[in-house]
């Protein structure tokens, strides 16, 4: 397993911040922008059930149509890469069995063998939830795939933008998510600085670390 010294994770988390300009004439090349992809597919989630889906925006049109429910926030359409990040509805039994029999395939066991996990996530997630509790819970998964996508951008030098600023329903509504059975949760843009982005340089603002990290 190859590992990278701790002062260049550090470094690279302190050099990421939330991008406010992008140069529109540089793009993330396809091979970096492949790798993010996979961080995403890799992203953990609750029970390893995955109950997202994430949308990459690549037509033109369609992110110059998504700026103006974006409160004009322009990166909308400027950046190299806009994500959509959304949840699926209605989660129920079914996609728990989906998860169990996928895992059965790939780990080469038996369905069955993996009837007590089953039990577990039906009981603990679809049946100990109502429709808007698991609807939270779903959309709460999204925001750890956006943590991965944010740290692997900054380890690759790409810089990012995680944004909340934008309407969900309008979104749903123009990507179509809804007939997906998705709903939008929280959106990314990527790319890389625009010389132009006074907020680059600015210090980073942290409470210091005995104030929010607490040993019992």
């Amino acid at each position: 397993m190859k590992t990278i010294p701790s002062d260049q994770l550090l470094a690279q988390l302190n050099w990421r911040y939330a991008t406010k300009q992008f140069d529109t004439k540089r793009k993330i090349s396809a091979a970096d922008w492949a790798a993010l992809e996979e961080a995403l597919l890799l992203s953990p989630s609750s029970g390893g059930l995955q109950p997202w889906s994430f949308i990459v925006v690549t037509d033109p049109a369609l992110r110059q149509k998504l700026v103006p429910v974006s409160y004009g926030q322009t990166k909308v359409a400027e950046s190299s890469h806009l994500v959509v990040f959304a949840a699926k509805k209605n989660f129920n039994e079914a996609d728990v069995d989906a998860h169990i029999a996928h895992t059965a395939k790939v780990r080469g066991v038996p369905v069955e063998s993996l009837a007590e996990f089953r039990g577990m996530l039906v009981g603990g997630i679809v049946q100990a939830k109502d429709d808007a509790t698991r609807a939270e819970w779903a959309a709460r998964q999204t925001y750890i795939a956006l943590g991965t996508l944010l740290t692997s951008a900054a380890l690759l030098g790409i810089d990012a933008c995680p944004m909340e600023g934008f309407d969900p329903a309008q979104y749903d509504k123009i990507l179509g998510l809804g007939e997906k059975g998705l709903f939008s949760t929280v959106i990314c843009t990527l790319g890389y600085r625009a010389e132009t982005d006074s907020y680059a340089d600015l210090p980073k603002v942290r409470f210091p670390k005995e104030k929010v990290i607490l040993h019992v």
